[in-house]
Formats: structure tokens, C-alpha cells, sequence
């Protein structure tokens, strides 16, 4: 894997947080990382960034169940201005949620990239770097 990609996390859950960072550092993928315990906070970096897509992300994993503002929310916020955003991110949707709905909902939200249960895998993310 020799391209790196500029990777985000928005998850509240600082486990999940540390454990997916070991990950991409292993995999030795990752350019830049930014973390963010919430959606609301993910949200306004994008829009803060949105000319500059040396600071966007090119992957973002996505939680479903967080504080402030939840994945569902984020996404819905987030495509009332993607078209402006001249880089693609890549984003996935990744919940410890195994509920049908939430999966079925991920899958037909615009500008999900697709859906990854936790705990992510360092298979998930050679996968989701294979999708891209």
C-alpha cells in the first residue's frame, strides 16, 4: 500500500478512537490524521477546509451513535453542501449497531461510501483502501 490518504474519525468512544489509529499506523496509510469525538466538530472542520484539499480528508469513518451530533445527522448537514467540495471523501459508515435499519438507512444515504461493524479489522480498512 504505497498511496497515503489523509483519515478521519469521528467516533466518541476514545477505545475505538486509539485502536483504529493503531491500525492505519500499522498499515502505514495515512498522510494526515484527524480525530474528532463528535459530528458537529467533523462537520465544521470540512466547512473551515472546504477550498483546501490538502486538509479535507480522504477517508472518514464515520460513528452512528455519538453526542451532539449523531452520523445520521452529520451526513444529512453534510449534503447540503458536498457539491462544493471539490475532493472526494471517501466516508463509512462504522457502528457497533448490527440493527438492519441502521445498515439499510447507512446504505442509501447519499455520499456513504458504505458500512463497516465494529470493532473494525485491519482487513475492514485494507478493504475499504482496496474500494478507493
Amino acid at each position: 500500500m504505497c498511496n497515503l490518504y489523509n483519515i478521519c474519525v469521528v467516533d466518541d468512544d476514545v477505545i475505538y478512537q486509539y485502536t483504529t489509529m493503531k491500525i492505519i499506523e500499522i498499515l502505514k496509510i495515512s498522510k494526515k490524521q484527524q480525530v474528532f469525538s463528535d459530528g458537529e466538530k467533523a462537520l465544521e472542520f470540512i466547512q473551515r477546509h472546504i477550498n483546501d484539499e490538502n486538509e479535507l480528508p480522504d477517508i472518514l469513518l464515520l460513528d452512528i451513535n455519538m453526542p451532539i451530533m449523531d452520523g445520521f445527522q452529520f451526513m444529512e448537514e453534510y449534503v447540503k453542501f458536498w457539491t462544493q467540495i471539490k475532493k472526494k471523501i471517501n466516508i463509512y459508515i462504522v457502528s457497533s449497531s448490527v440493527d438492519p435499519l441502521d445498515i439499510e438507512k447507512s446504505k442509501k444515504m447519499i455520499g456513504v461510501s458504505g458500512y463497516v461493524t465494529k470493532p473494525v479489522k485491519l482487513n475492514d480498512i485494507k478493504q475499504i483502501i482496496a474500494e478507493i
